[in-house]
C-alpha cells in the first residue's frame, strides 16, 4: 500500500491550502498592526459565530474545555454541587465539571443516537434524588449533594433531545449547559415550539471547541461560550481576563481564558465555508448510508432522528468485530477512529466516584463497538466505495469463518 494510495481519518491539509493566501494575510495583519490579543478579530468573530447560532451573544475563550467550566460557573454551578452529563463523551466534559468544583454525575445513553437518554434523566430524577424543599433542587442520594445544572452534549454533531430536556431542568430547577464542541451549526426542531433551533441556542449557555479537527477549527487552541443571557456573558468575560470589569479593576478572581487575535482572525476567514462544509459531511454521511446498505448493511450505521439535522463531525458505525475491522482496514491502508473506547465512569480519573461496571449498560455496550470512519468535507465518493467495500469484504471474511 503506497502512501498516496492510503485513505486518512481525516484531512485537515486540503481545506487550509485551499484557504492559504486568506489565512496568511491573517497573520501579515496581525504583524502590521501587533494586534494579538482581543480586539477588532476577537470582536469581529464573536459578532459573526453569534449570528450563526442565533444568540445575542459570543464570548471567545483559549479552549472548549474553559468554554464548558466558565458557562458553567457562569450559570450558577457553585463548589460541591453536581452537575448530570452522559459518560460517552471526551474527558473535557467532566473535567470542566470538577474545574468548576462540582461532581460529575452520569445517565446513561439512548443506544441510536448516544446522546443523553431524557428517560434515564427523569428516572434519575425520580427516583435517586430527593428534593431540597427551598431551592426545589434534587439532592443526590448517593452523594449527598445538590445538583444544579445538567450538560447534554451534541454527540458527534448529533443534537442531543433538547425539549424534553429543558422541561426537566426547568422541572427541577436547574440550569442546563449545551456541550456543542462537536456540533457547529448542527439544528434541533423543538416539537414544542415548532421551529429548528441552532445548537448553542437553547440552553442558558453553550460551550464550543474550535480544536483544529472540529467542523470549525482554528489553526491551534480556541473555544466559545454562546448565550441569549447578558449576565451570562458579562461574567464569562470577565472569568476569561483575571475577573476585571475593566483593567485593573479586578471584581473577582477568574483566569487566563482569552480568545487570540490570530486564531479569530483564522476561525473568521473560515467561519464563510462552514455552512457548505457541513453540507457537505451530510451529504458524505447519505452516500455512506446508502453504500452500506446495498452492501447488506455489514455494520449499523448513525441515526439521525427527524428532529435532527446533525453535521456529522465524526461518522460513527457500530460493529460487534470492531477490533478485528479495525486491523482489516488498517491493512487495506484506511484511516480510523474510536470515540470513546472506555467511558468515563469506568475511567481511573473518576475511580473516587465508585461507579460500576454495569451502572450503565447502554454505554457500556456502544463503547465496544463504535466505530469513527473516514468523514471529511473534501472526502470522495471513490474513497468512500473503497471504505464501504473493504468493510463487506471483511463481514464476508468472517462470515466464512464461523461457517
Amino acid at each position: 500500500m503506497t502512501q498516496e494510495n492510503k485513505i486518512p481519518f481525516l484531512d485537515l491539509i486540503t481545506p487550509h491550502l485551499e484557504l492559504e493566501e486568506e489565512l496568511v494575510s491573517v497573520f501579515r495583519q496581525a504583524l502590521t498592526k501587533a494586534a494579538f490579543v482581543g480586539g477588532a478579530a476577537v470582536e469581529n468573530f464573536e459578532r459573526n459565530f453569534a449570528g450563526l447560532c442565533e444568540v445575542e451573544y459570543c464570548i471567545g475563550l483559549n479552549s472548549g474545555t474553559d468554554a464548558v467550566r466558565f458557562a458553567l460557573m457562569a450559570a450558577g454551578v457553585q463548589a460541591g454541587e453536581s452537575v448530570i452529563t452522559v459518560p460517552n463523551t471526551f474527558i473535557a466534559t467532566t473535567e470542566a465539571i470538577s474545574q468548576a468544583g462540582a461532581l460529575p454525575e452520569f445517565v446513561d445513553i439512548e443506544e441510536q443516537t448516544y446522546n443523553m437518554n431524557p428517560e434515564k434523566l427523569r428516572e434519575y430524577l425520580q427516583t435517586a434524588c430527593d428534593t431540597d424543599q427551598k431551592t426545589g433542587r434534587p439532592i443526590s442520594r448517593r452523594t449527598g449533594r445538590t445538583i444544579s445544572a445538567i450538560v447534554p452534549v451534541h454527540l458527534y454533531g448529533q443534537p442531543a433531545d433538547m425539549d424534553a430536556i429543558l422541561q426537566l431542568a426547568q422541572a427541577h430547577n436547574l440550569a442546563v449547559v449545551e456541550d456543542a464542541c462537536q456540533a457547529h451549526g448542527a439544528e434541533y426542531f423543538s416539537r414544542k415550539l415548532g421551529r429548528w433551533r441552532k445548537v448553542g441556542s437553547m440552553g442558558q449557555a453553550a460551550a464550543f471547541s474550535f480544536y483544529p479537527g472540529k467542523n470549525l477549527g482554528a489553526c491551534g487552541e480556541a473555544g466559545a461560550v454562546t448565550t441569549n443571557d447578558a449576565g451570562v456573558a458579562q461574567k464569562i468575560r470577565m472569568l476569561r481576563d483575571h475577573g476585571q470589569a475593566k483593567k485593573y479593576f479586578h471584581d473577582m478572581e477568574g483566569y487566563n481564558g482569552r480568545l487570540d487575535a490570530i486564531q479569530a482572525g483564522l476561525l473568521q476567514v473560515k467561519l464563510p465555508h462552514l455552512t457548505k462544509w457541513n453540507q457537505q459531511r451530510r451529504e458524505r454521511a447519505a452516500k455512506y448510508n446508502r453504500l452500506f446498505e446495498k452492501a447488506g448493511n455489514t455494520v449499523i450505521t448513525p441515526f439521525e432522528p427527524s428532529w435532527s439535522r446533525g453535521v456529522y463531525h465524526l461518522y460513527v458505525v457500530r460493529t460487534k468485530d470492531r477490533n478485528e475491522l479495525i486491523a482489516f482496514l488498517n491493512e487495506r491502508g484506511i484511516g480510523t477512529g474510536i470515540h470513546y473506547p472506555i467511558p468515563l465512569h469506568l475511567q481511573k480519573a473518576y475511580a473516587s466516584v465508585r461507579n460500576v461496571w454495569g451502572h450503565l449498560p447502554v454505554t457500556e455496550k456502544v463503547a465496544g463497538e463504535i466505530l469513527s470512519l473516514p468523514m471529511f468535507p473534501h472526502l470522495s465518493v471513490e474513497v468512500q466505495v473503497r471504505v464501504v467495500e473493504a468493510c463487506a469484504d471483511f463481514a464476508r471474511t468472517t462470515d466464512e469463518v464461523t461457517v
